[in-house]
């Protein structure tokens, strides 16, 4: 008789209309990816109550070094998920355990060396990303919390929830994430305005978040504890070590995951650099902007994310049928919030940025700031959802190469092509113009090397 964990997963993966299977494993990433996005906007939100715009910016600053900690967590979490999903597709749920294994302990190694890296090098990194006599002591308080002291939770949680996620269980590692994030909403206010001194506030936003990171990787020990000793996902080293093809293949997609997300950060402290060159107020008005365009992407990244086990699963089964539709109706889904993101930012921007600070001319830049920004939303999904796919396929280095292009050829570059033809704004309309070539280069390598005849 089969457990319970697997005829489930067999339902998700291979039964369920795939209309009501994304259903299932799309809505808890989604809801996740919000929660998380809220979160870290919640510290922004909640600094920018100060009307202090230098604790903004110091803030805004270190947002792209702590997503390199998520950058990190694509490492394991994303090579080892896919991985997993396909394995299981295969039948080779002893292989996927072992997998899991490796991925688990491959995470806390590489989130323990950042945190002690940026422990030991904080001064020289916080003034390459710009921070000046204003913002580096709000910048410092912040980083040694949320990446210093909380990067190994961080990495874990995100890891843990992509794992459970590739063997069918998004409601479980969706709550996890969702519980992070509802818990460091309600923390903030209580650590910045309550319990630490005026002056501080970003320090206690920074405590708040780091405990509730610990709090969430707390939770996915004990769902993995609840799921029992014979679950695919484990942290117990006596199932063996994997095979070298499989460590082979984690890597293969994890380190491109990994690497496109370092350069889309690294994207986004070169925004910050030079934004800086021109006023604080305008990196307080780009750090809002760069926070606020995130809605529509966090809720595309949870599409693809709920997308890309049923997609690695019936690949590696041979349900091509199944996994064409699967792509279809997440590439639809993707582009109608893309669309609706565009309507709403075009109508209300000056609102949503209110929502993070009431400086006038803070908000009457960031809002012109954000109408531009949107217009690259779709262009933005297609682009990720393609390397997405590729991930699900194991073909890590055609997802490599998007990655890589996308920022290394087209945004970057376009960034100090555009800043110095046309100044600052020329900053913010680089995204829509690098994503037009992003996308035309996306179908591109799909048409040609995507799964032949049995593709999207």
């Amino acid at each position: 008789m089969k457990r319970e964990s697997e005829a489930e997963r067999q339902e998700v993966f291979e039964r369920l209309p795939v209309p009501q299977a994304l259903r299932v494993m799309i809505v808890p990433s989604v809801i996740s990816q919000l929660i998380v996005l809220i979160y870290n906007m919640a510290d922004t939100f909640y600094v920018g109550r100060t009307g202090n715009p230098y604790m903004v910016a110091g803030t805004s600053l270190i947002l792209p070094v702590f997503n390199i900690t998520l950058c990190l967590a694509g490492l394991a979490g994303v090579g080892g998920g896919a991985l997993i999903s396909r394995l299981l597709g295969q039948g080779k749920e002893q292989e996927a355990r072992r997998v899991s294994v490796f991925s688990l302990y491959l995470a806390f190694s590489v989130a323990a060396l950042f945190s002690l890296g940026m422990a030991i090098f904080m001064e020289p990194i916080l003034n390459l990303l710009g921070a000046g006599e204003n913002t580096f002591r709000f910048a410092r308080q912040y980083a040694l919390c949320v990446i210093v002291a909380g990067g190994i939770p961080t990495v874990l949680s995100n890891v843990l929830a992509n794992l459970i996620r590739s063997v069918g269980r998004s409601k479980e590692a969706g709550a996890g994430i969702v519980l992070g994030g509802v818990l460091n909403i309600i923390l903030d206010p209580l650590f910045m305005f309550v319990l630490m001194p005026d002056g501080y506030e970003v320090l206690g936003a920074g405590v708040a978040t780091c405990l509730s990171n610990c709090v969430a990787c707390l939770f996915f020990v004990a769902v993995l504890l609840r799921m029992g000793r014979g679950s695919v996902i484990t942290f117990n080293p006596r199932v063996g070590a994997a095979a070298k093809a499989s460590i082979l293949a984690v890597f293969a997609v994890g380190v491109p995951s990994a690497v496109a997300s370092l350069l889309f950060d690294l994207d986004y402290i070169i925004i910050d650099k030079l934004m800086v060159s021109y006023h604080d107020l305008a990196l307080a008005a780009i750090g809002i902007v760069l926070k606020v365009e995130r809605f529509p992407l966090n809720v595309g990244i949870g599409i693809c994310q709920g997308m890309l086990p049923l997609v690695a699963y019936n690949y590696s089964s041979g349900n091509w049928k199944r996994m064409r539709e699967v792509i279809r109706t997440s590439r639809f889904l993707g582009l109608g919030i893309a669309a609706v993101s565009i309507l709403l930012y075009e109508l209300f921007a000056p609102g949503f940025v209110r929502l993070f600070i009431s400086d006038a001319q803070t908000v009457e830049m960031a809002s012109g700031f954000l109408r531009i920004r949107v217009l690259a939303t779709p262009l933005m999904f297609l682009s990720f959802f393609t390397v997405y796919l590729f991930q699900a396929f194991g073909m890590g280095r055609k997802s490599l190469f998007l990655g890589v292009t996308r920022w290394l050829v087209f945004n970057i570059p376009m960034l100090f092509l555009l800043n110095g033809i046309f100044g600052m704004y020329g900053i913010v309309w680089s995204q829509t113009a690098a994503d037009i070539l992003t996308v035309a280069l996306s179908f591109y390598v799909y048409g040609k090397y995507g799964p032949k005849g049995e593709g999207a």
